[in-house]
Order: C-alpha cells, then structure tokens, then sequence
C-alpha cells in the first residue's frame, strides 16, 4: 500500500508540472489584448543592421520562389539572401538565381537534415559575416516588416530572436488539420506569449529565427536531429543566450492537404519533442537549479509541457486508473487529483481557443475532439514501443509530383 501511495503520488506531481505551466502561460496571454499587427516595413525604433537571409532548401523548387518574392522587398542595400540548396535533384538552385538569391550547393548522401544545411550555409558566410543571420525555411511567408524587426532586436539584444511563427490549414483542409492548426496556435503563439509577458524565453521554433553572428558562428548545428530547433534554443540557453520572442514578426506556412504527409510532419514533431522531455528535460531543470538561472529554468519547464493531445492522453489514464483503484477500494485522492488537473488543463484549452482560436475552431468542431485524440494513439504506441523517429525527413509538399 506505501508503495501504491508513493507511486501515484510521484505520477500526479509529473503530470502537475506541465498542467501547471500550460495554464500559467495561457492565462498569462490571455492577459493581453487580441493580436497586434505586425510592424510595417521601417517601423522599427532599432537601428537596422546588416543582415544574411539564410535558406535551407532540399527540392523545394516548387514553392521556393514565393518564399524569396516575399523576402525581396524586406532587404537592405547591404543585405543578402543565401539559400543552401541540399542534396536537390530538381531545379532549387535555379530556381533560387532567377529570383535574386545567392546560392550554395550542397551534396552528402550521408549527412542528411536541416542542421548540416545550416551548417554549411554559416561557414559559407564566414569570410564575410553579416552582422545578425535571420534563418527562414523554404516554405514559410515573412510577412512585412518582419525582418527588420527580427534583426534590429537580435542586434540590440545580442540574443537569438524568434518570430511569431504560425501554420495554417490550407483552403479546404478537413476538421484534423483545423484542429492542428488550434494545437499549433497555442504551441507557437499563447504559450511563448505567457512567457514573454513575464521576459522569459521561448524555444526556437525553426524557422523566422534571427541570430547575432557571435552567437550563430559558434553554435553547434552540424547535426541530424529530427527537433534541431529545439535543441539549440536549450544548447544557447545553457550559454547564456536564450532565444526571446517577437510577436510583432510573423512568418507563416501551409499544413500539408494529405492526410499522410499531415501524419509523417506530427510523427517527426512529436516523437522529438517527447524524446528531448525525456532526454532533456529534467537534466535541464537540476541545471537551472544548481546555476539558479530562471531563463534556463523557464526554457526547462517549457520543455516539459508534452504535446497537447499527449498531455491529455496521460490525464485521461491517470483518471482511468484513479477510477478502477477507487473501486478497488482505494481512497480517492488519487482520482480527485486526475480529475482536477483534466480539468485545468480543458479549462486552459477552452480559454486559449475563446480569446484566440475562434477562427481557426468553430464551437461545433470540439465535438470531434475526441476522435482527433484516438486517432492519434497510432504515434504514441509506435514511440513507447521503440520504433520513435529518429532521422529526419522531409515533409512532402502539395505541390510535389507536379
């Protein structure tokens, strides 16, 4: 009986930590007015510097042109756009000229992934640096004025800078990507928005991401990890260079319209955040402790928050098993205690979506919310059976094939 008191004691204080800090961060967001718009182009007060749009691409051909048409007008007399194109066997490079880009090309079979791309890009651009490197993906819209916000507070700041960075379901998407464009919402906007109302750091969320040089030239980014993102917001945090974030700069994207390419991108995503909580997460939380360092500390207990549909998965079974123990016999804290964080934790949901997600979810699509959560267990077995994904893989576009 101790040790039933002491187990369940010790599960309902792990899953406490991330309710705690998801309903932290919501409230906290929703302490502030509706979204602003993003700054117009030069609205910045900061002093603009000299900066390198650096693009990793691997066959993007396709939509490549409209990701640099959008960056064009954005660029100083002095600015760049490098776009690193990465193991491509279609017309990237080309594609990237006729639109005014530089380009680097690079081939090797064996080190695949976003991280060795960056890593060429930087050391092409180490014999004459810029003065903040603003990384942008292939498929991503920066919307005006977003990079000259971003540069101008990296420069300032002398820290990594994240901008807004927002998916959208694409034009006729079903009920599922809807529901994943909410989930991303309150991942990418209301959760690092709490944080910033307190001056605490976010994740770097790959792409929209602006680095002063000293900081990105010596970062470790040579690297295959499938959340290599996420991994060097932690890395530069333990440096003492946490990202901040920027809601004022917004860059956004498409989800994928097919289902299979919609599951292999949450896979991919999913199966690196809970293997950097596992794997990081409480080594950063001791490290924040031993160092009294809150930024590190508010980075760390981000990182515990599990993906939402994850979260609450857990929350449903901790209730499930706090039920058949009560019926056993057993007292009913530990049920009371499920139950109480469930709560929270739809109660945080439910606020996020009335003061931001009304035009993402209509009321009725919460009625499928249940199912969206089922069908998903599929990646949850496949990552607590030792199949996770670990190499990376690009997600398939709409337009490939074409």
């Amino acid at each position: 009986m101790i040790v039933f008191w002491v187990m369940g004691w010790m599960v309902l204080l792990a899953l406490a930590v991330p309710v705690c800090v998801l309903v932290a961060q919501v409230l906290l967001a929703c302490m502030s007015k509706q979204r602003s718009a993003p700054s117009p182009s030069g609205s910045s007060p900061l002093q603009r510097p000299r900066v390198v749009v650096l693009v990793p691409a691997h066959n993007e051909a396709a939509g490549l042109g409209a990701t640099l048409d959008a960056l064009m007008p954005q660029l100083a007399a002095s600015d760049r756009i490098l776009v690193v194109a990465d193991n491509c066997d279609d017309a990237t490079a080309a594609v990237a000229r006729a639109h005014g880009a530089e380009v680097t090309e690079r081939h090797d079979t064996l080190q695949r992934g976003k991280g060795y791309a960056l890593d060429h890009g930087v050391r092409q651009l180490a014999s004459d640096p810029p003065d903040v490197v603003v990384i942008v993906d292939a498929d991503c819209l920066v919307t005006a004025g977003a990079l000259t916000r971003l540069a101008a507070q990296a420069a300032a700041a002398k820290r990594p800078v994240q901008a807004l960075y927002l998916m959208k379901a694409p034009p006729g998407a079903g009920l599922k990507t809807r529901i994943a464009e909410f989930a991303w919402l309150i991942r990418n906007e209301v959760r690092p928005l709490g944080w910033h109302r307190l001056n605490w750091p976010c994740q770097l969320m790959g792409t929209g991401m602006a680095f002063p040089w000293p900081v990105i030239s010596t970062a470790s980014l040579a690297t295959g990890h499938i959340v290599e993102d996420m991994q060097l917001g932690l890395e530069l945090a333990e440096r003492g260079v946490p990202p901040m974030f920027c809601p004022d700069a917004l860059v956004t994207s498409l989800f994928p319209h097919k289902d299979e390419a919609l599951a292999a991108q949450r896979t991919r995503w999913e199966h690196g955040h809970l293997s950097m909580l596992l794997t990081r997460g409480p080594l950063q939380l001791l490290r924040a402790a031993q160092r009294a360092d809150i930024p590190l500390a508010a980075m760390a207990l981000d990182l515990c928050v599990p993906p939402l549909v994850s979260l609450l998965l857990l929350l449903c079974t901790a209730c499930l098993v706090g039920l058949m123990a009560f019926v056993a016999g057993a007292p009913a804290w530990f049920l009371m205690g499920g139950v109480l964080l469930t709560g929270g934790t739809l109660a945080a949901i439910a606020l996020a979506w009335q003061r931001r997600g009304r035009e993402v979810m209509a009321p009725s699509d919460w009625l499928s919310l249940p199912g969206y959560v089922l069908g998903k267990l599929p990646i949850y077995f496949r990552f607590l059976a030792g199949r996770r994904q670990r190499a990376w893989v690009r997600t398939e576009r709409d337009h490939d094939g074409r």
